[in-house]
């Protein structure tokens, strides 16, 4: 599709707009449909390769387990930072990579981050592990195993052919 090169980002644009503006007004749908249309469409030379969503349900069920870790992050970052912040163990965790998809390790990386209390500080190379900075790892072979069990995962099964 020339004209629609990417529909599901031309509908999240449009929404992502509305949102920010706080309005369901005709002017405000209008103008993000425009953009929502315009902007994949003036940066389609940039996408490499056709985005496909091999399973939407868990791409969906994905981003509900974000959201529910983003509110309990904040929580549970607040909490330890309030209370007793010396008792927290920050650590460098090396997270192997099972993804191959640029799109998928940069949608981990980003996750990490939106993530309080991680943040994604570099990818190797040679493309095959993550390092990320944990606020609070006392364990980081747990820290590892949630990553890739909560983010990675899925995002493999969505992005990439299993």
């Amino acid at each position: 599709m020339k004209l629609l090169p990417h529909p599901l980002l031309s509908l999240a644009l449009a929404l992502i707009w509305l949102l920010l503006n706080n309005s369901a007004a005709p002017g405000q749908l209008v103008l993000g449909l425009l953009l929502g249309w315009l902007i994949p469409l003036f940066t389609r030379a940039f996408w490499p390769d056709r985005v496909r969503i091999r399973r939407p349900v868990v791409l969906l069920r994905l981003v509900g387990v974000l959201l529910y870790d983003i509110v309990v992050a904040n929580l549970a970052v607040a909490r330890r930072i309030l209370g007793d912040p010396e008792r927290l163990a920050p650590a460098f965790v090396e997270v192997p990579l099972d993804l191959t998809s640029d799109l998928a390790i940069s949608l981990l990386a980003n996750t990490i981050c939106l993530t309080p209390g991680t943040v994604s500080a570099r990818l190797a190379a040679d493309r095959r592990s993550l390092l990320v900075h944990a606020l609070d790892a006392p364990d980081p072979a747990a820290t590892r195993a949630q990553i890739k069990a909560r983010y990675e995962a899925p995002l493999k099964e969505v992005f990439e052919s299993c």
